[in-house]
């Protein structure tokens, strides 16, 4: 049976998951928590609005309210990447070679690891950035569609349009499509070889999280009672497919997904604090946590997949060991 070790880190949890083989905890009070041989409780100067685990596992790092780029290890070690802009920063994502992406309004910056930042601008505010699995491309999330970026280079950006405000984006790992969550109740697709469109609607609710399977064979999203699963194996996507509806809850919304990181098993987090996981060919499903005072804004799995991490808008948090 799975057990858990409980911890209240006090505010909403932004962020839940392994920093290495420590699980950490981001709260937009601008605390990280870090639990090994104890909690320990680091201060960001600036708070924290968004943070994204480096590719490598090997560092958290997040933006403020004050413009200001951190980075902290797992055991406890932090520094500033970059220095305070005073302009709040809504959008950053982690990329290959120890890049980092952080976007503040219409203004954006990409930032190579030991390399100088190449810094952009859209036409639009900026609502999500995402690295392609290889190389400095980007995807940039904006009203009307994504562009997609070449950094540090004199290109045009393509743009990708689609009706609508698009506020994330995701490459599918082997870089075949680009997915879109919009504020009108959808996910939003191109396949990047073609740019043709695929719609992936009928959800009650914004989707808010979604998660790749390790080979990039499922995309499951949240924004329904049910996990939504869609197909991605074959060489058109989700077009003309059903997705899978797993971990069904009656009412109750599915507000964070994580999927394993070697199984095709994907952990679902809901409205109540619940969470399962659920095996994505059958449905067969283990409940992880039976609920608490807040929903699940937060999940994340080590990279064993052996514990889960996971975090509330309540301030409630912890680590499920699956193996008890």
């Amino acid at each position: 049976m799975p057990t858990i070790a409980p911890i209240d880190t006090g505010a909403h949890v932004e962020w839940a998951g392994f920093i290495g083989d420590t699980p950490a905890f981001a709260m937009t009070d601008g605390a990280v928590v870090l639990v090994s041989g104890g909690e320990r409780r680091i201060e960001i100067a600036g708070g924290i609005t968004c943070a994204a685990l480096a590719l490598d596992g090997s560092a958290l790092v997040t933006g403020g309210e004050n413009g200001a780029v951190n980075s902290v290890a797992g055991d406890g070690a932090a520094r500033v990447v970059r220095e305070g802009t005073g302009k709040w920063i809504n959008a950053l994502a982690c990329g290959p070679g120890g890049a980092i992406a952080v976007a503040a309004g219409k203004n954006g910056a990409v930032m190579p690891h030991g390399g100088v930042p190449a810094d952009f601008t859209c036409e639009r505010t900026i609502e999500a950035v995402a690295f392609a699995p290889k190389g400095l491309r980007i995807a940039i999330a904006r009203y009307n569609g994504v562009e997609l970026r070449f950094v540090g280079t004199q290109s045009p950006p393509l743009f990708l349009e689609w009706k609508g405000a698009h506020i994330g984006v995701t490459f599918s790992p082997d870089g075949r499509f680009l997915v879109s969550s919009m504020q009108e109740n959808a996910l939003h697709g191109w396949r990047l070889s073609d740019n043709r469109n695929m719609r992936m609607t009928g959800y009650p609710a914004k989707v808010k999280s979604v998660s790749w399977s390790p080979k990039g064979k499922w995309l499951a999203s949240s924004g329904a009672p049910a996990a939504i699963v869609w197909p991605f194996s074959g060489k058109d996507g989700p077009m003309g497919k059903a997705p899978k509806e797993l971990g069904s809850m009656g009412q109750t919304l599915v507000t964070q997904v994580a999927c394993h990181p070697v199984e095709d098993v994907v952990a679902i987090g809901y409205q109540n604090g619940m969470v399962f996981a659920v095996r994505i060919d059958d449905g067969k499903d283990a409940v992880l946590r039976r609920g608490g005072a807040g929903a699940i804004s937060a999940l994340g799995w080590d990279r064993a997949g052996r514990r889960l991490a996971f975090g509330c808008e309540s301030g409630e948090a912890g680590v499920v060991d699956i193996a008890g």
